[in-house]
């Protein structure tokens, strides 16, 4: 319903499954909700979507951002998924992952299967808005890093790379939430 309520209103479709919240009863008692016992879980995303897929996964009216907390999802069930469906985009590392070495396994696990252009390149929902610059910045030289690697192994010229980076950093979200 949701799917079909995107497509007519032009609004994008977040997906972020596979977090056990509050996983720790002491903490949450203690201390409330939303504490750091958050623990990753596993979500079936091939099988799980399929119905959603079957429906709007080729329509390019909707688009759908996938983000995980399963880090062993991206390279086996995501990416796959993004490189074919119409409607489906990567949300960049995310929770855990979010840090240079996640970001890093994250373009490794995803770019030969889905490309840059199935990820929205690096968005951010933190509450913590003081890190927001210094979580960008981060962002944008792993990814920037990860593109010298491709033109150093001459999978990319220069001047690709350079277009990819900007695209990346600014572009790809731009165009993914339609502004």
């Amino acid at each position: 319903e949701m799917a079909r309520m995107s497509v007519e209103d032009g609004l994008v479709m977040q997906i972020h499954p596979g977090s056990f919240r509050n996983h720790n009863p002491q903490i949450f008692a203690e201390f409330g909700f939303d504490k750091g016992a958050d623990i990753p879980t596993g979500t079936d995303y091939v099988h799980d979507l399929k119905p959603l897929l079957d429906a709007f996964g080729n329509d390019t009216r909707l688009t759908l951002i996938l983000f995980t907390l399963d880090e062993t999802a991206y390279g086996r069930e995501l990416a796959p998924l993004a490189g074919h469906y119409p409607a489906l985009r990567l949300g960049p590392p995310w929770w855990f992952f979010d840090s240079p070495e996640g970001m890093y396994r994250f373009r490794k696990l995803t770019t030969e299967t889905a490309g840059f252009y199935n990820t929205v390149g690096f968005n951010d929902d933190t509450r913590a808005f003081c890190s927001i610059p210094a979580r960008h910045d981060m962002a944008r030289r792993v990814d920037c890093n990860f593109l010298a690697e491709l033109v150093a192994d001459h999978r990319l010229d220069e001047d690709e790379a350079q277009e990819v980076a900007h695209d990346l950093a600014y572009r790809l979200a731009k165009k993914a939430y339609r502004l």
